[in-house]
């Protein structure tokens, strides 16, 4: 596998990513919203350049803030589609390896509205031009994703079959409880593609550095043994919040 970090969960610059990540043999996942939101952050080509220098990778987690690629609102659609295209974009010009899709929200949970929602989501995924690799994400932790179940994902992916799945502990310790990623797992294994790891107590989304929640790890990195795509952390905790949790992965605490 492969293993890297989010620099925006763990609250650190570009250049103190890629040192870290040079350091330890880590790639970096680019938030592509911060790069909509701060204009000082470098362009793509720079980026590419800076990760070429420093000899790091990246992955590239497209929009999910002020969006939803199931909004019943057509403009609200519209628009997310346009974010998520330019984002794809931008993950091949940085060379990401893959790019992590969120699913969208539907805050109106009357049958008629959810059914409408998924339709809308199916025709955003057939829209959508892939560049590189896409993969969905779990999530079910709020009330008003508009996916809950792994058995939505796992007909998700099978009539979208040119996108691959996203595992995020987190997101199933929440949901199911320590059991929760191999409920997501145990049909979506044979989709995977890239992973999200960070601990948390159970009860809310903590980006906590692994180790410091209730995420079976021992299991994590049971399943991970000969896995050969992405594992970036989305961990708190600035530089050490990253070593610690790349410690216990690698089998080193």
């Amino acid at each position: 596998m492969k293993l890297g970090f989010s620099p925006l969960t763990a609250g650190l610059s570009y250049q103190e990513s890629l040192d870290l990540a040079a350091s330890l043999g880590l790639f970096l996942e680019v938030a592509y919203d911060q790069h909509e939101i701060d204009p000082r952050l470098p362009k793509a080509r720079e980026l590419a350049q800076m990760g070429r220098a420093a000899g790091v990778e990246f992955t590239v987690h497209l929009p999910f803030v002020d969006w939803n690629i199931a909004s019943l609102v057509p403009e609200m659609q519209r628009l997310s589609l346009e974010r998520t295209q330019r984002a794809i974009a931008f993950g091949a010009e940085i060379g990401a390896a893959c790019g992590v899709l969120h699913t969208g929200t539907v805050p109106l949970r009357l049958p008629e509205v959810m059914s409408h929602a998924r339709q809308l989501l199916h025709h955003a995924l057939e829209q959508l031009e892939l560049a590189i690799p896409v993969a969905l994400e779990n999530l079910g932790t709020r009330e008003n994703d508009l996916l809950h179940e792994p058995a939505e994902l796992v007909a998700l992916l099978e009539t979208h079959p040119q996108y691959g799945f996203c595992l995020d502990v987190g997101h199933a310790l929440i949901q199911y409880g320590p059991g929760g990623p191999q409920e997501y797992h145990h049909p979506l294994g044979h989709r995977l593609l890239h992973l999200h790891l960070h601990d948390n107590r159970g009860q809310q989304d903590e980006h906590l550095p692994c180790g410091d929640g209730v995420v079976d790890w021992f299991w994590v990195r049971g399943m991970l043994e000969g896995f050969q795509g992405t594992v970036a952390l989305e961990v708190k905790g600035g530089v050490e919040g990253v070593r610690r949790s790349v410690a216990l992965l690698r089998g080193n605490p």
